[in-house]
């Protein structure tokens, strides 16, 4: 079965998404999320995990009430998408491709927002790295 290979980002709402940015940076040492791809992340052990706090009206969540968003990074967004739906989990691709991945969103049983990110280079075992998603 495939799973998830570690945190890819936690995102959330917050008044003064600046203000609360900088506090991560200058107190915990997190660095931002990067304005391109050539920029770095905020590092962990197991790989890159994007801290980003949103504006409260931010529609990325989706739900206005929902105040975080959990990223997990993937090895094989095909994968984990195909296993979701097949076990009747609503998954919704991104149709775009950013040059630092791939996303898909679901939401857990409390609707809590989920996003399953692979990152660009990531190359699934056995796929050669082309992917057949396609939105349901």
């Amino acid at each position: 079965m495939e799973r998830v290979t570690g945190l890819g980002g936690f995102f959330f709402r917050a008044p003064d998404p600046a203000a609360l940015r900088a506090w991560y940076v200058g107190r915990l040492g997190v660095a931002p999320v990067p304005t391109d791809p050539a920029g770095a992340s905020w590092r962990q052990e197991a790989g890159a995990t994007a801290c980003e706090p949103f504006p409260e009206d931010t529609g990325h969540f989706r739900d206005p009430a929902q105040r975080w968003m959990i990223n997990f990074r993937v090895r094989d967004l095909e994968a984990m998408v195909h296993q979701r739906r097949n076990a009747g989990v609503p998954v919704e691709v991104a149709e775009q491709v950013y040059p630092y991945g791939r996303f898909a969103r679901l939401a857990d049983p409390e609707g809590n927002p989920i996003e399953l990110w692979q990152p660009a280079g990531a190359k699934p075992a056995g796929s050669g790295g082309v992917s057949n998603l396609t939105p349901p």
